[in-house]
């Protein structure tokens, strides 16, 4: 298991839910939703230095059969314009049902999904990213793929 802080992200059309790790890489935990805009590259491109992070991990919704979505293209969209934005890797990793996840465990914990919009793209970062962690723990190599800086898988 790599040391360092990671950022997590949720990629939506309307917000972006962001979440990061511990150095050790144990424990991903909610940070902020942001809406998206111009702006966001930049915001995130603010956090990965705040955090100090090794890598971005973004999650790639696929669909259950693991073909490519318009919510894919935007998340893609997303991750190459990061990744040539910022000095540290950016992993796209499969976040098939994360969104469902957060939307389950909120509705458990007596949350409403309308009135915690927000907080379900943090829950859906912290989802994705805790399971790039577990991944990465269990067998032994970093999850997903690499963007590459110049457009590029």
């Amino acid at each position: 298991m790599r040391n360092g802080a990671r950022l997590g992200v949720d990629a939506g059309k309307a917000r972006v839910g962001v979440a990061v790790c511990d150095r050790d890489g144990l424990l991903a935990t909610p940070v902020v939703t942001l809406n998206r805009g111009d702006a966001t590259i930049g915001e995130l491109r603010a956090l990965a230095g705040e955090y100090s992070v090794l890598e971005v991990v973004v999650g790639l919704p696929l669909s259950m059969s693991g073909a490519e979505t318009a919510s894919t293209a935007d998340a893609r969209t997303l991750a190459d314009e990061l990744a040539a934005a910022i000095d540290v890797p950016v992993r796209l990793v499969d976040e098939r049902l994360s969104t469902v996840s957060a939307q389950r465990a909120l509705h458990q914990s007596g949350r409403s999904v309308k009135t915690s919009r927000a907080v379900i793209d943090q829950v859906a970062a912290v989802i994705i990213l805790q399971n790039a962690l577990d991944f990465e723990r269990s067998a032994g190599r970093p999850p997903g793929t690499v963007v590459d800086q110049h457009g590029g898988r």
